[in-house]
């Protein structure tokens, strides 16, 4: 039984867990010009770096809340910190491109297991308590796009001071930590009985990652060769037979029934577009600050702080209250809106622009935006399932949110090299392709908002 006080440290693991699995997603993005130059990344595989990271993290986190469920949630958070430790070690030792992508794979596989069992947890402790429920939500909530933007400040104070390798090592401290705290103050959770459909989560994960394949290299190959729809054809069909399986399964991965809970599919879709246009946002601004501006790693680490402060303060102090004033629709919209907003403003960036006129204003709008949909679309997502589906339902909105981010990030790396964001050194082709991904994004953004407004349910007291 886990004490009054002890919960309150257990959430600040829980926290903690969050803000470095998504942290993990951003800190390279800082580092990524060295680490082309030093293993032999192309123009156009680099965001693999990103992705292999991304397409395991969701590929895989539907087996995580499974293996939750389970097994139990903390014994499951362990071993995920477990495999991070371990993925961090090789993708910093890494000596070429195909060590550092594995690297990269068995970090998304331990973030896949710590995902969806902390946030298994996190209900385990406070979802008998509504109010400590909200606060729990907005602290577990604000570490995630605070991870992901202190990410590429913490990224750009490594990279410049030490070596790109210690974006990865710095974990290792961390999970170690975390790996000697959890027993003393996580509760243990409950085991269940059932079976692991290991085949289903092969075909969604390697359906997802054909998906992302086949887009990032299109560009390079060309839409219409028969090399990309051969892949998405493939992806396509895994994905289908998953579906499939998981609707003959006595014991699936995935109970199909869930997404009948009422605002459990709209949030997830939701979640999903707003790691879309989220994460393409801070790429590309990463290294609009870097190869247009000219910024060095900790320079463009530090410019994004800004960003951190607005989403931790919007997403702790004014999202809850807007949200138990306005009800979670609203605000889901309202936030994409501003985030869209603020995408289309950074689309204006220059060849010759500056952070103070091109960039920080119009960040400063989308991640206002981000803080006020991530909470409620999280909430939503979570709190439409039962109790003993809280690992099934974490896992299935943390996928949403992780696959949405590598297929935006995927799509929008084609626009962008499609705009002339290849040509290193063409100051204009940089930053016309970098503007076209933020106009990309925004689109994506503006598209959320409006599926938000129609399928989003209105409280019932609204």
């Amino acid at each position: 039984m886990v004490t009054a006080s002890r919960r309150w440290w257990a959430l600040g693991l829980i926290a903690l867990a969050q803000f470095m699995v998504i942290m993990d997603t951003s800190i390279i993005g800082v580092a990524l010009p060295r680490m082309r130059e030093d293993l032999g990344f192309s123009a156009d595989n680099l965001s693999w770096v990103f992705n292999a990271y991304v397409v395991a993290f969701g590929g895989l986190l539907l087996l995580g809340g499974r293996l939750a469920d389970l097994f139990g949630a903390r014994r499951m958070f362990a071993t995920g910190w477990a495999v991070l430790l371990a993925g961090s070690l090789v993708a910093g030792l890494a000596g070429g491109v195909a060590v550092e992508l594995a690297g990269r794979v068995v970090q998304g596989a331990g973030a896949a297991l710590i995902a969806p069992s902390a946030l298994t947890l996190l209900m385990t402790l406070f979802g008998g308590a509504p109010r400590e429920l909200a606060k729990a939500l907005a602290l577990y909530g604000a570490a995630a796009p605070a991870g992901g933007t202190a990410g590429v400040f913490l990224g750009g104070v490594l990279t410049q001071y030490l070596s790109w390798p210690w974006v990865f090592y710095v974990n290792i401290p961390i999970a170690v930590l975390v790996l000697v705290a959890t027993p003393a103050v996580m509760p243990a959770g409950v085991a269940r009985t059932g079976s692991l459909d290991l085949l289903g989560a092969l075909l969604v994960t390697a359906g997802l990652g054909a998906a992302v394949f086949a887009v990032v290299r299109a560009p390079e190959v060309g839409w219409g060769a028969a090399e990309t729809w051969l892949v998405l054809a493939a992806a396509v069909v895994a994905l289908a037979a998953f579906v499939a399986r998981q609707a003959t399964r006595r014991d699936p991965l995935v109970r199909l029934a869930i997404f009948r809970a009422p605002g459990l599919a709209a949030a997830n879709l939701a979640q999903f577009l707003l790691g879309a246009a989220w994460i393409p946002m801070w790429f590309y601004l990463n290294l609009y600050l870097q190869q247009v501006l000219g910024y060095s790693a900790f320079p463009s680490g530090a410019a994004l702080l800004p960003m951190t402060v607005l989403i931790m303060a919007g997403m702790i102090v004014v999202a809850p209250r807007a949200i138990a004033r306005f009800g979670p629709r609203a605000m889901v919209v309202a936030g994409l809106v501003l985030l869209a907003a603020g995408l289309a403003w950074l689309a204006f960036v220059r060849p010759a622009g500056s952070f103070a006129a091109d960039v920080l204003p119009a960040s400063l709008v989308a991640a206002l935006g981000m803080s006020l949909a991530f909470i409620p679309s999280l909430g939503t997502a979570i709190g439409a399932a039962p109790p003993e589906e809280g690992g099934l339902a974490s896992g299935i909105v943390n996928t949403s949110y992780q696959v949405g981010s590598a297929l935006g990030l995927a799509a929008m790396t084609a626009v962008a090299a499609g705009a002339g964001a290849g040509r290193l050194g063409d100051l204009p082709a940089l930053t016309n392709g970098y503007s076209a991904a933020f106009t990309g994004a925004a689109v994506i953004a503006a598209a959320g908002a409006l599926l938000a407004a129609l399928t989003l349910r209105k409280p019932a007291s609204a």
